[in-house]
């Protein structure tokens, strides 16, 4: 019989776990859905590729890389970033990482690249909505109010389902206690 009621509110614990861990991790809302993989339109003169972005989905507050061909020097623009200046030529190819603003709208955007004898490249690239995710971070994050409050009502059930079964299970008889 004691075995039972152990095995019950082990169950019990874990099913409360079980359940509120999914809303532990939903903090982030809509955004935090996962997007599908995109493929960049070409850019550039005449619909070449002397201009890409990496990744072509980044969220906001993230870095995007932009690589250019045939571009010695320059400078890269957008509505999303502060215009940046491409990095010297190598075999051909210069770069710059730009940061994304935290606070560009999502959708679609254009990256212009200026090169110095006035040629012009543009691509374009989306910005997801969101911070996308935190990783590698190694716990130097503090907990949010959902995670807290989650917690919080964890303790207190577990407390309360401990006292309730202390206090109702049956006393031996000639145990002394």
């Amino acid at each position: 019989m004691r075995a039972a009621r152990t095995l019950a509110v082990t169950a019990t614990a874990f099913a409360a776990l079980g359940l509120a861990a999914p809303l532990a991790t939903a903090t982030n809302g809509p955004s935090s859905v996962t997007v599908g993989s995109f493929q960049a339109p070409k850019g550039g003169d005449n619909n070449n590729s002397n201009i890409t972005v990496s990744p072509f989905a980044v969220h906001q507050g993230a870095l995007l890389l932009v690589t250019t061909r045939d571009c010695a020097a320059g400078t890269v623009s957008s509505a999303a970033f502060p215009s940046g200046t491409l990095s010297g030529s190598n075999q051909g190819f210069s770069t710059v990482s730009v940061r994304i603003f935290d606070n560009a709208t999502p959708g679609l955007h254009t990256v212009t690249a200026t090169c110095v004898n006035g040629r012009k490249l543009t691509t374009q690239f989306r910005v997801l909505a969101g911070q996308g995710s935190q990783g590698g971070l190694g716990g130097s994050l503090a907990p949010g109010s959902t995670e807290m409050a989650v917690g919080g009502s964890l303790v207190a059930a577990a407390a309360l389902g401990g006292g309730l079964f202390i206090a109702r299970r049956r006393r031996t008889t000639g145990a002394g206690v």
